[in-house]
């Protein structure tokens, strides 16, 4: 019974929730929102012209966003600042570039540059309750919420090895969480980062009842369908 049990072993306890390198890095085919104000708001309208790009997943319906689509080499395409570098920043880094390109060219005076993302998901497979695509808008989830949209994992399911898959740098980075251990509320993967995805493995008596049924389904289709065929011969 404590195997299907979150954070069985943890007493009363005190957790930093400070860690480190939590933000994400912008990355190949990020949706960026990014507005300029200053104390001048004509002269900063012409850098909030953003393109408005349609998106569409898989069983998704097509949707219509204005952004920035951080494009094949990592750049993103803004008005009157031309290609800027954006893979590999954080939000952070790229809003200081922006900031320096402005200054630098005197187009504004005490810019102030926001930048958001528009894509922000991560996706939860596996032994649960309903696999889905998970959008975030405030850019801030950790795994037992995405767990808790996911409509929680099943009674099958193994909690001490679900593996969070990540793309960081043009690496993809797999790690296996035990949910039962009071670790993984300091793990530097508690925090989900955009485009994680987490699967939930099946524990063995789950696996043992899909390849059951696999192997009595034939003989169940074949037993059904030689009483259809004795049924219609006495009928006539």
């Amino acid at each position: 019974m404590r195997k299907v049990v979150y954070l069985n072993n943890i007493s009363d306890t005190e957790i930093s929730n400070a860690v480190d390198n939590l933000e994400p890095v912008i990355q190949k085919n990020d949706l960026l929102s990014i507005t300029v104000s200053s104390p001048n708001a004509i002269a900063s309208q012409p850098f909030n012209t953003a393109v408005t790009v349609s998106t569409q997943s898989i069983g998704y319906t097509s949707t219509q966003a204005s952004g920035y689509l951080v494009d094949q080499d990592g750049f993103i395409d803004m008005p009157m600042l031309g290609r800027i570098k954006a893979a590999g920043l954080t939000k952070n880094g790229l809003k200081e570039s922006i900031t320096k390109i402005i200054v630098d060219n005197k187009f504004l005076l005490y810019p102030v540059v926001s930048v958001r993302y528009l894509n922000f998901k991560v996706t939860v497979l596996g032994e649960v309750a309903r696999p889905m695509v998970i959008n975030v808008p405030d850019e801030k989830i950790n795994i037992l919420e995405a767990l808790g949209f996911a409509g929680d994992m099943t009674i099958y399911a193994r909690r001490d090895n679900v593996t969070l898959v990540r793309e960081e740098k043009g690496k993809r980075i797999v790690k296996r969480l035990d949910l039962n251990s009071e670790k993984l509320l300091s793990s530097p993967f508690y925090y989900l980062k955009s485009n994680d995805i987490i699967y939930v493995e099946p524990n063995k008596a789950r696996v043992s009842a899909a390849s059951n049924t696999r192997n009595w389904l034939p003989a169940i289709l074949s037993g059904l369908s030689l009483a259809a065929v004795i049924i219609d011969r006495l009928t006539r």
